[in-house]
């Protein structure tokens, strides 16, 4: 067929382009959207929100390095997603958003789902946000979102099309183009291989930009004997049991002891961000360098003394052609493990007895195991303490700090890998906002565990409402019977008493033919 309406050409295109998965809730603004999805040999997946439809989206491209896409109706649809487009927008996650939207806003108004500027609302998470208003201006808009995921730092899209565009009959889209290439001038390194292959005591600091590059990455740490660190989106380019690696202990605030020590440091991949660091200085003395493939992050830190702004791949290939093979390092095995006990120690005294619960469910898991963590205590101690053996297995909402991420989010992985294992990681409150995807989980048999860490209120909030001394307040909550509230859903729900309980349920949960909420609460016993 060459002539379809264009709701129904857009799915064909879409299925022509590689996406196999749509996630998102039908309405009648959207349904034109729908009429091919089957035809075309699209997966749907139905969420019970559209911020679950988001965080799916966004789920599914993590875990696969492809773009997630969802459907979305006119108006507050597209303003329920939006939250998790801001969380894909802040990570550097390739969602594209499609949205019906009016025929005409500007004369007409009362009508069903309107609003003032839907184009601008989500322009305000996204890359960009367009309303195409041609049938081929849509199938261009699509094309060169694609292609952009691919060229450019991967960043959420929006593209509106209006309702009787969507219901008109359309010529069939173009045939699919070649990808532009994205830029593959290799860099000039000459200045940052001169400054390694000089220092005594060179320091790596590598990001999420690195993930696909590890080999590369350890190849020019081992050239120049540099002691390493990651960000917590980094985690995993470095072994836990590499000698001059001290983990994602950025946050900890004698880091930037440690990192004063350092005669050049080289940040890659990593916008060194607030919710990298957590304070306003690195503490870097010698010479900093910056790589980063978005010109606007090479002036967020102070006192840059060489920022090349590329592809950690290509640099990190472009150095390892220039560095000699001798290392001169002075860094030595002791101090990195003399600060990572420390750092170790200070969060086992700052958060009694859930180092010990983390590492019960850590050893646990599968060592393939995918894992999406929640804005909650247990997942930002996790952050310091679970050594992962491998990059882009551990995803969690880092610059937006979206409260109910995870169980969304991990469906969406787990969609995108039928035959690995999938973990969630969730508080008692950040699971209240996305709860009722649990039967979207259910409804496709996924074999998901969930931990649920039950403190009974908002203790993050509490701790700091204490240090700034302020009486606590509105920090506890009435929480439902977490066990039952899944039963209802279908799921199955365990509550380990011990911590030798915990792997057996861990074990069940992943041979399940459906979630599992795992219910961890402080009073756990050894």
């Amino acid at each position: 067929m060459t002539k379809r309406p264009l709701g129904a050409q857009v799915s064909h295109m879409l299925k022509a382009r590689g996406v196999d998965v749509i996630f998102g809730i039908p309405g009648v603004h959207n349904q034109e959207m729908y009429r091919g999805i089957e035809e075309a040999g699209i997966t749907h997946v139905l969420a019970r929100h559209e911020q679950g439809a988001g965080f799916m989206a966004d789920g599914y491209a993590r875990a696969t390095g492809r773009p997630g896409v969802c459907y979305v109706i006119t108006g507050p649809g597209v303003l329920n997603a939006l939250t998790p487009i801001g969380q894909a927008y802040s990570d550097s996650v390739p969602v594209l958003l499609l949205a019906s939207c009016l025929d005409e806003v500007a004369f007409e108004k009362g009508q069903l789902h309107q609003m003032n500027d839907q184009e601008g609302a989500a322009a305000s998470v996204t890359d960009w946000s367009e309303t195409a208003r041609t049938a081929q201006a849509a199938y261009g808009l699509i094309d060169r979102a694609l292609s952009e995921f691919e060229t450019k730092r991967q960043r959420p899209k929006a593209i509106h099309v209006p309702i009787k565009l969507l219901e008109a009959v359309a010529d069939a889209p173009p045939v699919m183009r070649p990808c532009m290439d994205a830029d593959t001038a290799v860099p000039d390194v000459t200045a940052i291989a001169a400054a390694l292959s000089s220092a005594k005591r060179p320091m790596i600091i590598a990001g999420g930009g690195c993930k696909p590059y590890g080999d590369s990455l350890r190849q020019l740490a081992q050239a120049c004997g540099a002691a390493s660190f990651t960000t917590y989106a980094g985690r995993g380019l470095f072994s836990a049991d590499d000698p001059l690696h001290f983990g994602s202990n950025l946050s900890r605030p004698s880091s930037t002891d440690v990192i004063a020590k350092a005669d050049v440091v080289l940040a890659i991949g990593t916008e060194l961000a607030e919710v990298d660091i957590w304070r306003p200085e690195l503490g870097h003395d010698g010479t900093f360098i910056r790589v980063d493939i978005d010109p606007e992050m090479l002036t967020t830190r102070p006192r840059t003394d060489i920022a090349l702004c590329a592809d950690a791949g290509a640099t990190l290939t472009a150095l390892n052609a220039e560095m000699p093979a001798t290392a001169l390092s002075s860094w030595t095995v002791d101090e990195v493990a003399k600060a990572r006990a420390t750092w170790r120690a200070e969060i086992e005294a700052e958060r009694k007895g859930l180092p010990q619960i983390i590492d019960a469910v850590r050893d646990a898991v599968p060592d393939d195991v995918m894992i999406y963590s929640d804005m909650t205590g247990f997942a930002y101690a996790a952050k310091d303490i679970w050594a992962m053996d491998r990059p882009a297995h551990w995803h969690h909402p880092f610059g937006f700090g979206t409260l109910g991420y995870a169980l969304p989010a991990a469906i969406g992985g787990a969609i995108a890998r039928p035959s690995d294992p999938t973990l969630c990681i969730i508080g008692d409150y950040g699971v209240q906002y996305t709860v009722a995807e649990l039967a979207t989980a259910v409804e496709l048999q996924l074999p998901l565990p969930i931990i649920l860490w039950d403190n009974g209120k908002l203790g993050e909030i509490e701790d700091s409402m204490v240090n700034a001394q302020i009486a606590p307040n509105a920090v506890i909550q009435q929480n439902p019977d977490f066990i039952a509230l899944a039963k209802a859903y279908g799921a199955d729900a365990v509550e380990p008493k011990t911590l030798a309980d915990i792997a057996p349920a861990l074990k069940a949960a992943f041979d399940a033919k459906g979630p599992t909420i795992i219910r961890l609460t402080p009073q756990l016993t050894a």
